[in-house]
């Protein structure tokens, strides 16, 4: 029997059965009902990639043992899979407690997952050195000082992008990429400003989608939850910048142009808008260049991880055409390959070397990393 990942286990199990065992990490369970009024629970399995759902039904003999674990469990799943289009499915399958040994394994994680996330992480922190407004960078090194260790194992979102730990360090590295790009093709555009918006545009994550110091177990926040990422993002960004204001470093900065008050707004503006409508839960709408630049630089991320992840995972309905993947709208086309085609694997078509990098940002200085940035 293969041992594999969650992320194998959906690429691969189809309406053939497939014998597999997997390690993961108990997410939730849910009791739920049918519309006739027969019980089943609904878990969710976590490892260090990926997420899936599996329905357990009352009459079968993992209900109460899985309805027992203890929250956070280690486990391996053992047994027969298929896969349909309500998800992932057990025939016969069997489920145990991870040993000591076994679970120092599995936190370890996926090899190429961490060196791809502290190349983000370097990425990152190289952005933030090039900033020139003196009150920005002193918020980010504030932040990143206080911060760092909450903010690398954080999620960008629960499920549909990014859901992972480490995926905001992701989702906020690949941003300022392209943030930086398009501010050299509209220079009007406030780099400075764009740059640091990324940084906190989404740090309210770190309550609402964070991470233990150890595990792939993503629990709720009461805090999160309450007040969600956004209000928590600008409590964070006043706490910070009346912090920074506190220092004796702040008297330089009166007379500088633009003035430290406007900077301030408008970096909370970012943070406030980001969303881009009221229905999506931005307290007000994008009104300045930045704004909106922010806005579709998050979207386009965004869209672009749960495209990555629907042609990894989804079912192929015929060929070339994929079922469609919450929340995007409508089924999935191959993508149209690179002129000329060559016979590389995709995953070397869309390789970013650094020296590309460099050629095109003029600013990651650090070492070559050999990983797929998507």
């Amino acid at each position: 029997m293969d041992h594999i990942t969650i992320t194998q286990l959906r690429q691969e199990a189809g309406t053939s059965i497939m014998s597999a065992s997997l390690d993961a990490q108990l997410q939730s369970v849910s009791n739920r009902s049918t519309k006739g009024g027969s019980p089943y629970l609904e878990v969710v399995f976590a490892d260090a990639l990926s997420q899936f759902k599996l329905k357990i039904w009352e009459n079968k003999p993992q209900f109460q043992l899985v309805k027992d674990l203890p929250e956070a469990s280690f486990v391996r799943l053992s047994g027969d899979w298929t896969q349909s289009q309500y998800g992932v499915d057990g025939v016969r399958w069997d489920v145990r407690l991870l040993r000591d040994e076994e679970i120092e394994v599995f936190m370890i994680g996926d090899p190429q997952l961490s060196a791809k996330q502290a190349y983000d992480w370097e990425t990152i922190t190289t952005f933030l050195e090039k900033i020139t407004d003196p009150r920005l960078a002193s918020l980010a090194d504030i932040f990143l000082s206080k911060y760092e260790q909450r903010f690398r194992r954080s999620a960008a979102a629960r499920k549909n992008h990014h859901a992972r730990r480490g995926g905001l360090v992701e989702h906020v590295a690949q941003m300022m990429r392209t943030a930086v790009a398009i501010s050299k093709v509209y220079p009007k555009l406030n780099r400075d400003l764009l740059v640091v918006g990324v940084l906190f545009h989404d740090c309210g994550k770190m309550w609402e989608n964070t991470y233990p110091e150890a595990g792939f177990h993503q629990p709720h926040d009461l805090e999160g939850e309450m007040l969600g990422h956004i209000p928590k993002g600008m409590e964070v960004c006043t706490e910070l910048w009346n912090e920074m204001m506190c220092s004796t470093q702040a008297d330089a900065w009166t007379g500088l142009f633009p003035l430290t008050e406007h900077v301030r707004i408008h970096l909370m503006h970012l943070i406030a808008s980001h969303h881009g409508t009221h229905e999506f839960g931005s307290p007000t709408l994008p009104r300045t260049p930045e704004a909106w630049a922010l806005h579709f630089v998050d979207n386009i991320d965004a869209k672009y991880e749960m495209l990555s992840q629907g042609y990894e995972t989804a079912r192929e309905l015929a060929p070339g055409i994929y079922e469609r993947q919450f929340p995007l709208p409508a089924n999935l086309i191959e993508p149209l390959a690179h002129f000329p085609t060559t016979d590389a694997p995709p995953a070397e078509v869309v390789r970013t070397s650094e020296a590309e990098m460099v050629e095109l940002e003029d600013e990651l200085e650090s070492k070559p990393f050999n990983g797929e940035l998507f």
